[in-house]
Order: C-alpha cells, then structure tokens, then sequence
C-alpha cells in the first residue's frame, strides 16, 4: 500500500506540474504541490536538514509564528529597509499579502512549509532575483539547495527539464539563473533561518552582508531591479 501511494503522489506531482506550466505559476497549484509533500520522506529529510541549521531548531521547537506582514506600515519604513522594500514588491505586483493558504502549524513539516511559503518574497528582495520565470526559478534553487524543501526541488528541476523541451531559446537565461541561486545557496546563510521580522527597518544591504550573499542578482536579466523601480 505504501508503494501505491507513492506512485499516486507521484502521479499527482506531475498533474499538478503540468498545471503550473500551463498557467504560468498559478499560486493555488503551487500551494497543491507544496502540501502534496507534506508527508512525505523527502520532507522528513528536509526538516532534517533545516533542524542542522545554526537556529533551526530552536526555531522549529518555538513555532516562530509565519509572517503577517502590516504593509501600510512596512512602506513608511526609511528607502533601501528590508520593509519598505518588501512592502513595494508586493505593492508593485499587485499581490495581496494574505494569499498564503492557511495551514496549522503544530507538526514540523505544517511549520516550515508555511514559513517558507510566506516568506518567499522576501527572498526575492533580499536575493536579488526577479518574478519573471527565470527570476522564480533562481529564488527557488536557494531554498532548494539550502534545505531540500521538495517542492521548490520538483520546481527547479521541472522548469529546466520544460524549457529543454519546448524553450530552447530561454534556456540560457534560465540556467544562468539557476546556477546563481545554486552558487549563492553555497556561499550566504540559510535564508530560512532568518529572522526577518525582528529587522525590518535594516537596510537590504545589511541583510545581505550578514547573510554573506556576495553577488545578488538585481542587475542581472532575470533580477529585481527592473521590475522594481525606486520609489
């Protein structure tokens, strides 16, 4: 029975693959692919691997609560803080703050699935990299190397093996940007770690050399920088 179900979780992992490819990222599927791993041993490895993180555990075991970002008062923040810029992208993307989808957070995997999940744009703006698809792409490769978290590893590897097939022409671009997630991955602190709440008034370059990410991508095609002007 347990082999049957893994070849059903796999099974959906690839129609929800397909849904996401076809949409462009539609945040819901995503979401699906996201708790499609919840239990799975690939999750497991990766709260394994959060857990070895300097502070990981510790902030497992205390349930550091998700982020519910204030916007309003974020953007009043001082130009170049981790707030105001966090509050422009989303403002910027037109998103609202609480599309994340509620989950409980009292196992591990709930936990670090939902705080991955609500601050994933923050990674954007810290890291540097953009919200077009290669942008997207690079971001997940951080966490993906980081921690192995399984659906943003599905994403990464998914998204190459697509635009292989079918993009050829991207698929310069999209490695690159792949392989600067990858390479800042190795050299900064796990972003997962990190408490961005406790230091949202602290310019992004701050952040930065404390997290020791020595080549973000803002500049680069793929990065934040021109889909984010300066306010």
């Amino acid at each position: 029975m347990a082999r049957f179900g893994e070849l059903l979780r796999a099974a959906n992992n690839l129609k929800l693959l397909a849904a996401i490819g076809r949409s462009g990222g539609d945040l819901g599927s995503v979401a699906d692919l996201v708790d499609n791993m919840l239990d799975t041993p690939h999750m497991e490895a990766c709260i394994g691997r959060f857990r070895s993180v300097p502070g990981g555990a510790a902030m497992m075991d205390a349930r550091y609560p998700p982020l519910q970002p204030d916007l309003d008062r974020l953007i009043q923040l001082p130009e170049g803080s981790l707030g105001r810029s966090y509050a422009q992208l989303i403002r910027q993307l037109d998103y609202d703050p609480e599309f994340f989808r509620p989950r409980p957070t009292g196992t591990q995997a709930h936990w670090l699935t939902q705080r991955i999940a609500t601050t994933h744009d923050i990674h954007h703006v810290v890291s540097g990299f953009g919200t077009v698809s290669e942008g997207e792409s690079g971001v997940l490769a951080i966490t993906a190397c980081q921690i192995g978290f399984p659906a943003y590893v599905l994403l990464t590897t998914a998204g190459q093996l697509a635009t292989f097939r079918f993009q050829t022409e991207r698929l310069p671009r999209l490695s690159a940007a792949v392989a600067h997630g990858m390479a800042m991955a190795r050299q900064a602190s796990c972003l997962a770690v990190a408490h961005w709440e406790e230091g949202w008034h602290r310019p992004v370059a701050d952040w930065r050399e404390e997290l020791g990410i020595l080549e973000p991508a803002d500049g680069e095609p793929y990065g934040l920088t021109p889909a984010v002007p300066a306010a």
